[in-house]
């Protein structure tokens, strides 16, 4: 390994195109000037130096005896989908493995059963479906809830302008720029990036499989995306359009005003155990979780 950039592309790259790992330590994991950085005294693999980190091109880096991380490289990691391992010397240990959490596969096996019969999958998502509109859907046909939904959230984005006082245009949403929309689209797009951070810490604290969603399918974080979203038409709207407000009497950013907002709402509504009380409701769980916790009392 070379001090420096270790000749890799600074690009972004998907993680499915990503090779290898990196092995580290004795030293303290960083960030500076934006960009994950490594400084060690030696004495391990690598020669005393400071090193910065291809954390874009990597798909784990695994963080030996002897070393510190800060939060910010814990943040840096996450935002670019790098997983972080703390290892024993040469591997012959393995100090973290995701989720940490408590030792009990419940929920994960219920999610998996569910998810493999395409008849309770369906089920699943008609009851997600039925937390969203606020009654039971008939239809067993999952691209018509999908009609029904973008039906009902356009109304629901038109009422939830009038309700702060805001004027709405449409939900205008580019993807390869994403700050082009008007202040209550850009709102939207925070407030709904805050839901999905919420909806992991709640899919990671009961144990459940991120990537088996029963409404979304391709993506890896197709389960808190199914959660972020039973609070869609209600708390993430009423984030993004009061954000609108703040942001206009404050002079704040319009990302600062939403993330701010998003915090105070959430924690104000009970967000995260709501959602973690939905999981084990949607599983069909409770009881089974309720037992392993008196057990481990």
């Amino acid at each position: 390994m070379l001090s420096g950039r270790l000749g890799l592309e600074k690009a972004r790259i998907p993680h499915a195109d990503r090779h290898g790992l990196v092995w580290l330590d004795r030293g303290r994991l960083d960030v500076e000037d934006g960009c994950l950085r490594f400084v060690t005294a030696g004495g391990g693999d690598l020669a005393a130096g400071s090193y910065q980190i291809p954390h874009q091109a990597v798909s784990i880096i695994l963080l030996g005896p002897g070393s510190s991380v800060t939060h910010d490289a814990l943040r840096l990691l996450a935002r670019h989908g790098c997983a972080l391992a703390a290892i024993g010397e040469g591997a012959v240990r393995f100090y973290t493995a995701p989720p940490l959490m408590p030792d009990t596969s419940h929920v994960a096996r219920a999610q998996v059963k569910l998810w493999a019969d395409p008849e309770n999958r369906m089920e699943v998502a008609r009851a997600m479906y039925a937390i969203r509109f606020g009654e039971i859907v008939r239809t067993r046909d999952i691209e018509v809830l999908r009609g029904q939904e973008g039906a009902r959230i356009k109304r629901s984005y038109q009422l939830a302008a009038e309700r702060h006082g805001v004027v709405w245009r449409g939900r205008n949403y580019d993807r390869e720029n994403p700050t082009a929309g008007d202040l209550p689209n850009q709102a939207i797009n925070h407030a709904a990036t805050a839901m999905r951070a919420a909806a992991c810490v709640a899919v990671a604290a009961v144990g459940a499989i991120p990537q088996l969603g029963f409404v979304h399918e391709d993506s890896g974080q197709a389960f808190p995306l199914d959660i972020a979203d039973l609070y869609r038409h209600d708390v993430v709207l009423d984030i993004a359009f009061g954000a609108v407000r703040e942001s206009d009497k404050s002079g704040d950013s319009i990302e600062r005003a939403t993330r701010r907002r998003a915090a105070i709402l959430m924690r104000q509504k009970s967000v995260i155990p709501t959602m973690i009380d939905r999981i084990k409701l949607l599983l069909g769980v409770e009881k089974e979780v309720a037992e392993t916790t008196r057990e481990s009392e």
